[in-house]
């Protein structure tokens, strides 16, 4: 199962949006070097790459609701570290492995895309939906 960008993830935050897309073609190239090879350094180099990726997202993220003074901002840096501790259990699962077996396959797909999906959907739209309040109150 692949991860994708569907309209139910569209926050109406620019930035978000458009950084999440690119999220979520990092997470598929870690999907495809799983499928086309079963070599580890192939899968480890991807999933290092979506971890840099993720961790700037993440930053861009948080100063956009430190600028915003985003009064979930504790809560919602909470679950930003919940999903990098992820990552860093699917790197020391790769590394006791031969290569990216099933049960790396089955929890890229549980761990990451899945917690992805809940996440934008709730903690990253209300963070876009606040910005847009705060920037309309006037209008309101």
């Amino acid at each position: 199962m692949y991860a994708e960008f569907t309209d139910n993830l569209v926050t109406g935050n620019e930035m978000i949006d458009s950084q999440h897309k690119e999220l979520i073609e990092k997470i598929n190239a870690v999907m495809e070097s799983c499928e086309q090879s079963n070599d580890k350094s192939v899968a480890v180099k991807t999933l290092d790459y979506l971890e840099d990726y993720t961790n700037y997202h993440f930053s861009a993220e948080e100063q956009l609701q430190r600028e915003i003074d985003y009064p979930g901002f504790q809560k919602h840096k909470e679950q930003h570290e919940i999903f990098k501790q992820t990552i860093a259990d699917l790197q020391d699962m790769l590394q006791e492995e031969e290569g990216p077996s099933p049960a790396f396959v089955a929890k890229v797909q549980e761990k990451v895309i899945e917690w992805l999906y809940v996440h934008i959907q709730g903690f990253d739209r209300s963070v876009a939906e606040y910005k847009f309040m705060r920037e309309n109150n006037e209008r309101l």
